[in-house]
């Protein structure tokens, strides 16, 4: 049985499960994180055979025995219930299993800084011959420069330092098994099997697992949003829990997806993510309360039509003379079935009613909104 660690003991709450990169353990990878969720959940990371508070494994394992050690996981915790699951490298493989294997068991799954397939069988088994033979200290220079994007290690010394000290903790044949699962591991044709909401959590600066290996998943499935973090590279959990939290909120919790849903739907799904990805520590409370109640109560509601909130809308922005919101709404408008010609008509009212000052900067800003459709 896998050693877990349980965040947010709270077990009449829907369970996130939470699975760690090779050489890491939950506590290192997912402790900050798990403290920033909103959203109200049961909380348990695991760590992997040899990894963190387990065992060591005593032979070898497959991606597949691992998604099963999860689901015998969850049935301690809920029988035979559903869960969440989050997931970054070979936790975000072990995730893919499950979602392949189980399907009826994971409500959504959020897949940061991983791939269908990771990296090639020879570098695999070249690793795991190596720590075989030096132990895992041989590898912590290298995890330390694919792990973290430049600067990282300088900005946050002690995030960093746990994670490298949990790398050299690790027991040696488990790593290399790990390696070596990793090594057989490619579900790239099964794709399209896996119908689950999927979250894809690429980092800008990953090499192990690029953004286009998380895009090749968010586009393989059924039902797949994939989001870039800039400033990320490998362990986007630990790097960024701020903004890694607010992912998981977002789909995860249900007052939340839906926001999130209808914001993308109207603003554009480009124009949002990447203001998810900008969030902050100082943002991340703003970007909450809009989401959620801007676009998971207001814009959700069935009183208005979406024209018709964008007409109201438009005339707000113009009245107020907030011109960066406008030009913005302008095109969620031509989303939401507005014409160029009835912005016009808008705009024109609003000359009457708001002033001729307003309608004239509302024109200058609505025509270049419009000519870059």
């Amino acid at each position: 049985m896998l050693s877990v660690t349980v965040f947010d003991d709270a077990p009449d709450r829907p369970l996130l499960l939470l699975g760690s990169s090779v050489g890491t353990s939950a506590e290192s990878m997912w402790r900050r994180c798990a403290s920033r969720l909103y959203g109200r959940y049961h909380v348990v990371g695991f760590d992997l055979p040899g990894h963190g508070g387990s065992a060591p494994a005593t032979s070898p394992f497959t991606i597949a025995d691992l998604a099963r050690d999860v689901i015998a996981i969850a049935d301690q915790i809920r029988p035979s219930g559903s869960f969440f699951y989050a997931g970054d490298s070979i936790g975000g493989a072990i995730g893919l299993q499950l979602l392949l294997d189980f399907p009826s068991r994971v409500n959504a799954a959020a897949l940061l800084c991983t791939g269908a397939q990771i990296g090639s069988p020879a570098m695999w088994h070249e690793r795991a011959a190596l720590v075989r033979a030096e132990g895992t200290a041989s590898v912590v220079a290298g995890s330390a420069e694919r792990w973290f994007a430049p600067g990282f290690a300088e900005r946050s010394p002690m995030v960093t330092a746990a994670l490298l000290d949990a790398l050299r903790a690790t027991d040696d044949d488990s790593y290399a098994y790990a390696c070596e699962a990793l090594a057989a591991f490619d579900v790239r044709d099964r794709l399209a099997e896996i119908a689950s909401p999927l979250l894809a959590v690429a980092g800008a600066h990953d090499k192990p697992t690029p953004p286009d290996g998380l895009a090749l998943i968010a586009d393989g499935v059924v039902n797949g949003r994939l989001v870039i973090l800039p400033d990320i590279a490998h362990l986007a959990p630990a790097e960024s829990p701020e903004v890694v939290a607010f992912l998981l909120d977002q789909h995860f919790d249900e007052s939340r997806a839906a926001g999130i849903k209808v914001r993308r739907e109207v603003l554009g799904a480009e124009h949002v993510d990447r203001a998810t990805a900008g969030t902050t520590a100082f943002t991340r409370d703003f970007q909450d309360l809009i989401t959620r109640y801007a676009w998971g109560e207001i814009w959700t509601r069935e009183g208005l039509a979406r024209r018709d909130r964008s007409l109201i809308t438009l005339t707000a922005l113009i009245a107020l003379g907030h011109h960066e919101e406008l030009a913005m709404h302008v095109r969620a408008a031509r989303t939401n079935g507005l014409s160029a010609d009835e912005i016009k008509e808008v705009i024109l009212q609003t000359a009457i009613y708001c002033g001729v000052p307003a309608a004239n900067t509302a024109f200058r800003i609505a025509q270049k909104a419009l000519s870059n459709l």
